[in-house]
Parts: C-alpha cells; sequence; structure tokens
C-alpha cells in the first residue's frame, strides 16, 4: 500500500507517520518545511512542497492520502484547503483520509445537535471546530474521489502515551468507562493507519475514543 501524509510536519502528522512506519510501511510525507522532518531522515522520502501548491500528478500513484492540515489563525484555509484537493483529486482512485474535528460529532441518534451546539462546549474551540465542521460538509457533497473523515474525541491531547487502548466510532459523540472524551495523538495515530489499512472505510465521518 503506498501511502502519502500531508502536513506531515505538525503533531498530527508527525505522529501518523512513525505509526505508519511501525506497521511497516514507506509513507511519502509532504510538508512545506523538510528541515521540520530531520527526525525521519534516511527513514522516509519527503517531498517540499505546500499543500496549496500540490497537483494531480503529486499524488497519483497513492493508494491512501492522510490529510493532516491543521490551521488555527486563518480558518478560512480549513474549507479553502479541502476544496483545492477535491479539484486535483477528481478520479482519482486513492482514499483520502482526513483528521477531522470533534466539534461536528452529533450528540444523539437524530444527527441533528451536534458537540459544538452545546452550551458547555469550549469557547475558545468554537471557530476551529465550525472550521472543521466546513470541511465534512464540503466531503459530504463529494463525488469525485473515496473519503473518510476521521473526528477525534473532545480532548485531542498531544502528550497523553500510547495505550493502544481505543474504540473506532460512528458518528455520535462518546464517552468511556470514566465519562471522559479524550484521545492521544499517538493512539488516534494508529487508529487512522487501522483505517488506512481497511478498505471497507469509505465516504462516512468516523470518531476515535480512548477507552
Amino acid at each position: 500500500m503506498k501511502i502519502a501524509i500531508l502536513c506531515a510536519s505538525g503533531k498530527a502528522g508527525k505522529e501518523i507517520t512513525k505509526e505508519a512506519l511501525s506497521r511497516g510501511l514507506e509513507p511519502v510525507c509532504f510538508v512545506r518545511d523538510s528541515s521540520k522532518m530531520n527526525e525521519f531522515a534516511n527513514k522516509i522520502q519527503v517531498v517540499q512542497k505546500d499543500i496549496f501548491a500540490l497537483d494531480s500528478k503529486d499524488l497519483a500513484d497513492f493508494d491512501v492520502i492522510i490529510d493532516a492540515f491543521g490551521e488555527w489563525q486563518d480558518l478560512s484555509l480549513h474549507k479553502k484547503h479541502i476544496e483545492s484537493l477535491s479539484k486535483i483529486l477528481q478520479g482519482s482512485r486513492a482514499r483520502l483520509l482526513v483528521v477531522g474535528g470533534a466539534g461536528s460529532l452529533y450528540m444523539d441518534s437524530s444527527h441533528t445537535p451536534r458537540l459544538m451546539d452545546m452550551p458547555n462546549f469550549p469557547k475558545e474551540y468554537l471557530g476551529v471546530a465550525q472550521a472543521t465542521a466546513e470541511v465534512l460538509s464540503f466531503l459530504r457533497d463529494e463525488k469525485g474521489f473515496t473519503w473518510v473523515y476521521v473526528s477525534p474525541s473532545l480532548e485531542f491531547v498531544p502528550t497523553l502515551p500510547k495505550s493502544n487502548h481505543y474504540e473506532i466510532i460512528g458518528e455520535e459523540f462518546k464517552v468511556n468507562a470514566n465519562h471522559e472524551s479524550k484521545i492521544g495523538y499517538s493512539d488516534y495515530a494508529s487508529a487512522m493507519i487501522d483505517i488506512a489499512l481497511d478498505l471497507g472505510y469509505k465516504n462516512m465521518r468516523v470518531g476515535v475514543v480512548a477507552l
């Protein structure tokens, strides 16, 4: 399986890269600044190219493309980046796996109220939650390629140690036995590679929660 990781130098992207390597995969990592990937020297192929500069030839040979784009300042770039990827992936055989947000997870089986609509949702995360939800809405209308949008838990924690004790869930918000909605970056990365290797995931949104 040929895997590309976009925006691989970010926190999520690096964890996904590490997990791919640990599974015996050889990801090709696309980054804006290759110096940020020095820890992977001689282990992976790194392509220095901004995500907005990619074209269809760059991504033509992959089975799976993992989009680890993240942005906290100019939130309009979330929608713009998925629109850009959509244009160059039309007709592609690859599955696009997107690092999504938790705010769009549904609170019940009616699939109407979302986590970010709840009054206690952290206000400091509302903007990025809305921006990442726009990406999901865009993908739901996508017909030109196969995609999977992968939501983390409400608490998406870079420093949590890897436990390998997590669940890939559906579209509805879920807490664990401790009534927590939490996932570490390393366990999320493990779930992402699980999804990459399982061809049954296509044109859907899933979530990940630590158990």
